[in-house]
């Protein structure tokens, strides 16, 4: 079998190749974006551990390694390649977790730090501003009679920070505790503001904690303000109320180290286990790419297609050379067997912003040698032009909770959580697996597909693509295929 990802042949055809990790910058969430609750005193971690998805009595999980297609981990230039974190800043501190209610469906999803106080046991949880006051009344409903627990709001106080472009999240300066991103690094080092007492009670104003941070960063990581929004859309992860009255398999925490298939009981585990070992998952958040039904559909999406629609043998040379596929390996993948190359085109975060940015226009193809430089600026001006204004068309359009229908047979294949990042047409939706080539059954995902968006009658065109974090899915469960690691 070829051992390379294929993601860096993909990307070689369509514009380059790309870093391993966001370019450097540093980003100060709002308490609007970003809320910091408190939980607090002798018997927090059991009163929470009967609350949240993770186990708190172990230590976080790893990052999940990103891997190329049949599993294959990806070398250190492909891809974010977790094992080359060092134990230390592997953080025993920061969880990953989801909040269910009694029925097994989401109250918000979160990200909590433990710490010790004068011996007692802390965790300041940073979660989604627009699910803040939910979690903090789900919290005070399931205190009963804890007396010894206190739950607090510290976002007065505290502020949350994220930087790119770096893994190294040992040696936090006074008042600052920091910790690559539990779900994936891609997403960038998480840092807290906690002042500089034990008590939470910093006199500083957010604004004030925001100027200090961006005075710490200045020389080594400028401001990049919008960011995180633009890279966890282009990562494929939903956050706060995206994910509300969903169960955490459909919201992908099966892959983003949320979820503990091994502790005890919790609120609205019984849901959670029984779909995780015994049902299928038949939808799925996924990122999509929006664009007109007149462009040129750019080739990891047409290879896609081809090899949805006739198998191997419906590739031709040049896709088989892409996807690194020789005679060898023709011989042992292929329809009936459990080795396949990807049914869509895995990418990462900052692969798929390259590409996201060439369909949006923002980097333009180059131009053809011996025409006019003033032809030259005046096609280039007229498809910024063009681009821009596809963009905010399809802003407009595609909101939260609008349905996407195939107007091929008229039914509603997918519904958008989130809304196009900023600047670009791509978005979140929860589309159904069987629709997009993941599960088994007639259905393929095709090149010439059209939709419909909402109440919109104009005809578009979705490309979907999976993270890179994906693991392998098993087309008749919709579930991670278990990963075998080889034996050194």
């Amino acid at each position: 079998m070829a051992s390379t990802s294929k993601l860096s042949a993909l990307l070689s055809a369509t514009g380059g190749r790309y870093g391993k990790l966001w370019g450097r910058g540093h980003e100060t969430f709002s308490p609007k974006l970003r809320r910091i609750l408190s939980v607090r005193g002798k018997g927090a971690t059991q009163y929470l551990q009967g609350l949240v998805t993770c186990d708190l009595f172990t230590n976080p999980p790893s990052p999940r390694m990103e891997r190329g297609w049949n599993n294959v981990p990806l070398s250190e230039e492909e891809g974010v390649d977790t094992a080359m974190i060092p134990d230390n800043e592997k953080s025993s501190m920061l969880y990953s977790a989801c909040f269910l209610d009694p029925k097994g469906r989401i109250v918000t999803d979160a990200m909590l730090w433990k710490r010790r106080i004068n011996e007692e046991e802390e965790y300041l949880i940073d979660v989604p501003g627009d699910a803040a006051d939910e979690l903090l009344a789900h919290l005070k409903m399931y205190k009963l009679r804890r007396s010894k627990v206190t739950i607090g709001d510290e976002s007065s106080c505290m502020s949350v920070h994220t930087v790119y472009g770096t893994l190294a999240d040992g040696g936090s300066p006074p008042g600052y505790i920091a910790a690559v991103d539990p779900r994936h690094p891609s997403l960038g080092m998480r840092v807290l503001n906690i002042g500089n007492d034990d008590n939470n009670t910093s006199t500083t104003t957010h604004e004030e904690r925001t100027s200090q941070f961006a005075s710490l960063m200045s020389d080594y990581f400028p401001p990049s303000f919008g960011t995180y929004d633009v890279i966890r859309k282009l990562a494929g992860i939903a956050e706060g109320t995206e994910l509300t009255n969903k169960t955490p398999l459909e919201c992908n925490h099966d892959f983003l180290n949320s979820i503990s298939f091994n502790k005890g009981c919790y609120l609205g585990q019984e849901l959670t286990a029984r779909t995780n070992f015994t049902g299928v998952i038949r939808k799925r958040i996924m990122p999509c790419v929006i664009v007109d039904t007149q462009m040129e559909v750019p080739r990891p999406w047409l290879w896609a297609s081809m090899l949805q629609e006739h198998g191997l043998d419906g590739l031709d040379e040049r896709a088989k050379a892409a996807l690194m596929i020789d005679e060898d390996d023709e011989e042992e993948v292929g329809a009936g067997s459990e080795i396949m190359p990807p049914l869509l085109p895995r990418l990462s975060a900052p692969g798929a912003g390259g590409l996201v940015a060439m369909l949006s226009g923002s980097v333009l193809p180059l131009p053809d040698e011996g025409v006019a430089e003033e032809k030259k600026a005046e096609d280039e001006y007229k498809t910024m032009e063009e681009a821009s204004k596809f963009v905010q068309e399809i802003s407009s359009i595609a909101g939260e909770n609008s349905k996407i229908v195939d107007t091929k047979d008229g039914r509603t294949i997918g519904k958008i959580v989130s809304s196009p990042a900023p600047g670009t047409t791509v978005l979140l939706a929860q589309m159904r697996m069987d629709r997009v080539g993941l599960l088994g059954g007639d259905n393929k995902w095709s090149r010439v597909n059209r939709i419909l968006i909402g109440d919109s009658k104009k005809e578009l065109r979705y490309l979907p693509f999976m993270p890179l974090w994906w693991p392998d899915v098993d087309s008749e469960t919709g579930k991670g295929k278990i990963v075998e690691e080889e034996e050194n």
